[in-house]
């Protein structure tokens, strides 16, 4: 069987995209830089005009927008004006092409926080906080977010262990920083999975 084409922009080295994979899509990925870690078909870009360009030929889209105007870690860093805010023009480029689609960020970014993911919801021994929001507004797990004494907060020094430790074995340490754990979208994937099947058969 065909496996549905999800687009996967602001893709970074991989992590969402992976969980989409397990969750049974083909991913391609857009970057505005070269990734060369990326496990499937990527292309450098301006995510948004390619979505523009050719959102249309896929099935889903997933989108990361850059997160530092709304991170905290920014705040306590730099400067957070400093950095391009992509949330709503990258929401606007998704609606517009009618197609089911998913926005991860930061917590602190105002998404309508559809799925509130911890790695602990999953038994990864991270604490990991990413928000999506999803065009079909899906359901929040029931499983608790638990912050037992041993789980993995994020600290440079850790940074391998950390990358691990959220099943993105084959990134560096420095891209581990920015990935999106790939359970967390393998379950996303999976509810979208169903979402488009179920639109298959009331189309046929």
């Amino acid at each position: 069987m065909r496996r549905p084409r999800l687009l996967d922009l602001f893709s970074c080295a991989g992590g969402a995209a992976m969980g989409y994979y397990q969750a049974g899509f083909e991913v391609i990925g857009v970057d505005i830089t070269e990734q060369p870690r990326y496990p499937f078909e990527h292309h450098v870009g301006d995510a948004l005009e390619f979505v523009a360009d050719q959102g249309y030929e896929f099935d889903a889209i997933h989108a990361s927008p850059p997160c530092q105007t709304y991170a905290n870690v920014t705040a306590w860093r730099g400067n957070q004006k400093d950095h391009p805010d992509l949330l709503a023009p990258t929401r606007d480029a998704l609606i517009a092409t009618g197609l089911p689609w998913v926005i991860e960020n930061v917590p602190e970014a105002p998404l309508r926080p559809d799925l509130l993911l911890c790695g602990s919801m999953f038994g990864l021994n991270v604490r990991r906080h990413r928000a999506f929001e999803t065009s079909w507004h899906a359901f929040q797990l029931t499983s608790p977010c638990y912050h037992h004494p041993g789980l993995l907060p994020f600290e440079h020094k850790g940074e391998r262990a950390y990358a691990h430790a959220m099943g993105c074995t084959w990134m560096t340490n420095v891209e581990g920083r920015q990935a999106v754990p790939p359970a967390y979208t393998q379950h996303i994937g999976q509810e979208l999975l169903a979402l488009l099947t179920t639109s298959e058969e009331a189309a046929a």
